[in-house]
């Protein structure tokens, strides 16, 4: 999903069986495995000045009493720009920008439903945690 401002959020809908503490180090594992293999590219820094050139991955919203966007908020930016729901082709686009949909044409992308059914599928973590594990040695 666009943050409707400079990022992406990367939504996974899961059982619920776990607790935020667990969901936040899977998802710094996923982060910091990311990390390892593109470090000229991703970073986990988060102070802009350790960045560079680096795309940040937080995984600071994964904790208790932490918020994200919701789909389709505006965004208080010149533009009017609008959080927005994606598929995964729609990130295969060299020019995405999350301020490409503006409240001008929500509407739209709304009615296509990227997310149609995704969170009625919930995930358990295990399975996931357990790939990760075997991945990272």
């Amino acid at each position: 999903m666009t943050t409707g401002s400079r990022g992406l959020h990367v939504v996974v809908p899961l059982k619920g069986d776990q607790d935020f503490d667990e969901v936040r180090r899977f998802a710094r594992d996923v982060a910091d495995t990311l990390v390892d293999a593109h470090p000229d590219r991703l970073t986990t820094a988060a102070r802009k000045k350790d960045r560079g050139d680096r795309l940040y991955l937080d995984v600071q919203r994964n904790a208790y009493a932490q918020t994200a966007v919701a789909p389709f908020t505006v965004r208080p930016r010149p533009g009017a720009p609008v959080a927005t729901p994606l598929t995964w082709a729609e990130l295969d686009d060299p020019d995405l920008d999350a301020r490409r949909w503006t409240i001008a044409d929500a509407v739209d992308q709304a009615r296509t439903n990227p997310w149609a059914g995704v969170m009625s599928h919930p995930r358990a973590l295990g399975p996931a945690r357990r790939r990760l594990d075997a991945l990272r040695g």
